[in-house]
């Protein structure tokens, strides 16, 4: 079970660092717009926040990363505690902003929160 999870971490890791690419690099491009639903001034307008909320996807990638690098005791709780953050953020989002943000971010995030809590 303890692979599965860092399986399932490493996973929702790498879909942050997309997130982060696409908000930060493609956002004003196909991909971002099309995720958006923006036209190219909408798109312009808001690129600096869509930028602020990839970095904040990058953190949430980087300290995904830490915890599966980490040694245990450590490790298990930074893992914890970013996937913990994951799923806040990804019901916040789905919340506030927009629907397909909870099975895009949130459902990962406690898939993965669920499988690290279970491996212990």
């Amino acid at each position: 079970m303890q692979t599965a999870a860092s399986i399932l971490v490493g996973l929702v890791a790498a879909l942050h660092v997309y997130f982060l690419v696409l908000e930060m690099f493609l956002w004003e491009r196909g991909p971002g717009r099309g995720l958006s639903g923006f036209d190219t001034d909408m798109a312009r307008a808001t690129a600096p926040l869509a930028a602020n909320q990839g970095l904040y996807n990058g953190f949430l990638a980087a300290g995904l990363i830490w915890g599966l690098i980490a040694a245990d005791p450590t490790g298990y709780r930074v893992r914890v505690f970013f996937l913990s953050c994951v799923l806040v953020a990804g019901v916040y989002g789905g919340l506030t902003a927009n629907r397909r943000i909870l099975p895009a971010q949130a459902l990962p995030g406690a898939i993965g929160l669920a499988a690290v809590l279970v491996a212990g």
